[in-house]
């Protein structure tokens, strides 16, 4: 099947890291659309949620613990909860077929749950956490739900500059002999950005199209598994935990790119890119994850067709003529 290559380049799109959900989607109307949000009622994920329903899409959120899922979302319409749990692909399976069960058509898909820097833990056959979580269960998910992506769909896979760290440890990805967890974060990100590369392209000419994403820095829940004292050594916040780092983001501003991604017209024609502040994010080899860009080894499409193969013989689950080799 014939694959659109897009240039990683910034295109100018208008809109830039001060920007927020609400402000990428002006003028755009998502009545009668049907978006699918992990991780959508916490965060950055919530602040996407808002701003898709706002603009009048309708927004499934998964979520591991349903309960707090209805808390977070019980004052915003349009919204529906269903239970799932990433490190678990029964539960990834059993949430695909209640889906495709409703026979509903899916036009946005943001993955964005996930862990960051978490103290070793093994989940399904042994598998690192933060790889089975943020890339696995994301990877089972959108293939499972395959079926359901109407044309013109977007997939949003929601990477980081942490990305910079560490390419894929192909000689051991679940951290085997010696667990680092910014290094495990790391590998999930940029297994995170490889996937759209290789989804993007194997989607072809259906016209879906998958991005994944750097958020921006921001502080959310996400940093529930650091100690205070490594936030103030890293400057983020000072004693009192109030932001001080002064290119971290508000939630609504570190939302935006997701939505942008989702939703622009100036990505109709485009795929498989990595994108950051609201825009396509520049090629870079300065391992600097302040300054952003990309890195060769997330969006190299070898590495991303081999990470594929992996991921469909980890996972068992590929969907139909989604040739990994392609």
């Amino acid at each position: 099947m014939k694959s659109i290559t897009t240039p990683q380049r910034p295109i100018h799109s208008g809109f830039g890291p001060s920007s927020t959900a609400t402000d990428v989607l002006g003028g755009i109307d998502l009545s009668g659309k049907l978006a699918l949000v992990t991780g959508g009622y916490s965060g950055i994920g919530m602040e996407t949620t808002r701003a898709l329903t706002a603009a009048g899409a309708h927004v499934v959120v998964p979520a591991r613990r349903p309960e707090a899922a209805e808390a977070a979302l019980a004052d915003l319409a349009g919204t529906e909860i269903d239970e799932l749990d990433l490190a678990d692909l029964e539960s990834v399976a059993r949430f695909a077929e209640r889906f495709l069960a409703s026979g509903r058509g899916l036009d946005i898909a943001v993955l964005g749950a996930g862990v960051m820097a978490s103290p070793e833990t093994r989940v399904g056959p042994g598998w690192e956490a933060q790889f089975a979580v943020n890339h696995l269960g994301h990877f089972a998910l959108v293939n499972r739900l395959w079926p359901a992506l109407r044309p013109g769909a977007r997939v949003v896979g929601v990477s980081s500059t942490g990305h910079h760290l560490s390419g894929i440890r192909w000689e051991d990805v679940h951290f085997t002999r010696g667990y680092d967890k910014w290094l495990a974060y790391a590998q999930a990100k940029t297994a995170v950005a490889l996937t759209a590369v290789h989804l993007d392209r194997l989607a072809g000419t259906t016209g879906v199209r998958a991005f994944a994403v750097h958020p921006g820095a921001i502080l959310t829940p996400l940093q529930r598994h650091l100690e205070s004292r490594e936030m103030v050594e890293a400057g983020w916040v000072d004693e009192n935990g109030a932001v001080v780092a002064t290119h971290f983001k508000t939630p609504e501003q570190g939302a935006a790119t997701q939505v942008w991604a989702a939703t622009s017209p100036a990505l109709a024609d485009r795929g498989g890119v990595f994108c950051q502040d609201c825009d396509i994010a520049a090629m870079t080899d300065r391992i600097d994850m302040d300054a952003g860009g990309v890195m060769a080894h997330a969006v190299d499409p070898d590495e991303a067709a081999r990470l594929w193969a992996l991921s469909a013989e980890l996972t068992g689950v590929t969907w139909p003529g989604a040739d990994p080799a392609r």
